[in-house]
């Protein structure tokens, strides 16, 4: 159950993160464009080139933070088993390939975006390995 618990728990802490990183500051300090709608994925792969730089590197700092968080709450919960933390971790790959691969990016997006989703990945993974004990 406690394994159950750290994937949930996990898994909403890097989705929380994303979000804040994305759309509470991103779109705070970089708003979108006159009537965007962030929520349509329409207007986002007809409007790319429309969204501020700074809105889109703080989507990739998200997509970096997001892993890491998620994956390190996921081991401090479990203390046993790393599948939570690969399980969040996974997931997180999945959403940002996903993201990736749907809507049509700049060069320098795509690659920062998939090379730091991948680290935070690798950090999230040392992170949560230290929160295993030894019974």
């Amino acid at each position: 159950m406690r394994n159950v618990l750290a994937t949930i728990i996990g898994f909403i802490v890097a989705s929380l993160t994303v979000y804040v990183f994305e759309s509470l500051i991103g779109h705070s300090l970089f708003p979108l464009p006159e009537g965007a709608n962030p929520m349509d994925m329409e207007w986002i792969k007809n409007n790319m080139d429309q969204i501020p730089t700074g809105a889109k590197a703080f989507v990739v700092v998200g997509h970096f933070m997001g892993p890491i968080l998620g994956m390190w709450v996921a081991g401090l919960i479990s203390k046993t088993s790393m599948v939570p933390a690969y399980i969040v971790g996974g997931l997180m790959l999945a959403a940002t390939f996903f993201n990736i691969f749907m809507l049509p990016k700049e060069l320098w997006f795509t690659i920062a975006d998939a090379v730091l989703v991948i680290v935070g990945f690798l950090i999230g993974k040392s992170l949560a390995k230290k929160q295993m004990t030894t019974a």
